[in-house]
């Protein structure tokens, strides 16, 4: 079938590889423009247009530049921007979704799967309308959260899409009749940087699904922290706020117990192990608060 592709993230990558792979045509890769990252400032471009350009696809930025090229569909995985009504009307689009529709439509559904205490979450391959994922669905394949981080658990997500794909456009029957959604919708508002601030009145657990995030941070001696890596913790509990060291293991209190902080990186250095970290920062009294 004859496709063009919109992606920008590495979560796109595997189904783009896979629609090549299983003899598609990708006519034209839309993605976001190269962006500028790291210190130097320099222009680096998109997971997907690397992966593009790897594959010897062509490559575009506009939508507009699906005006001059002709297509069956497109297929769309986490582009990053709402597809305009008028180009649906003329090219029709598959999106690789990774919640269980309708629970979670939006900019950050595995994020907000993993911080609700879902158990469990998936790829929904639905047909794109104007609305904000709410077309009708050709597909759904589920995936267990268990204690995944979220690397761990779009990487998974998108290998399962790329199949489940790659099953919808080769099964005209899956194709041809897509349901309905079904159910109570919530949204997946996009995460803001409050969002990884943890809480000393948070549960354990509410902690422990935001570090698997990636970005969660703590105050702490009113510095930075960034908790990079966490575990549960059964013996009695720690005072909520309180950071300390017992046999060994540093212990962050929240509001109905504490966890094991393993991975730290402070403010302006590299990561470490928490117990290095406790040691070089000289806290008095073997103890001090984290907000």
């Amino acid at each position: 079938m004859r496709l063009a592709f919109l992606g920008t993230p590495e979560a796109a990558v595997p189904s783009l590889r896979a629609l090549v792979d299983t003899g598609h045509d990708v006519a034209l890769v839309i993605t976001r423009p190269d962006r500028k990252r790291g210190r130097g400032g320099q222009l680096s471009p998109s997971p997907v247009k690397v992966c593009a350009q790897e594959l010897g696809l062509t490559v575009g930025h506009r939508l507009s530049d699906l005006e001059d090229i002709a297509v069956e569909r497109g297929v769309v995985v986490a582009y990053g921007r709402l597809i305009p009504a008028e180009l649906l009307e003329r090219i029709p689009m598959l999106n690789v979704h990774f919640s269980l529709l309708p629970r979670w439509r939006g900019a950050a559904p595995v994020e907000r799967a993993i911080l609700a205490g879902d158990e469990e979450t998936g790829v929904s391959i639905m047909t794109l309308d104007e609305d904000l994922d709410t077309g009708p669905v050709h597909l759904e394949t589920r995936v267990a959260i268990d204690e995944k981080s979220l690397l761990k658990l779009l990487a998974e997500l998108a290998s399962v899409g790329a199949n489940a794909l790659v099953e919808v456009l080769e099964t005209p029957e899956l194709l041809a009749h897509p349901r309905a959604q079904e159910g109570d919708a919530t949204y997946a508002a996009k995460l803001s940087k409050e969002d990884f601030h943890l809480a000393p009145a948070s549960s354990a657990a509410q902690l422990l699904r935001v570090i698997r995030l990636g970005q969660a941070f703590v105050l702490a001696g009113g510095r930075r922290l960034l908790i990079e890596s966490a575990s549960a913790f059964s013996g009695d509990d720690v005072a909520s706020g309180s950071i300390t060291l017992r046999n060994a293991l540093v212990l962050l209190g929240a509001s109905d117990g504490a966890i094991v902080l393993e991975r730290v990186r402070p403010e302006s250095a590299k990561s470490m192990g928490a117990l290095a970290w406790w040691a070089g920062a000289r806290f008095e009294q073997n103890v001090a608060l984290w907000t």
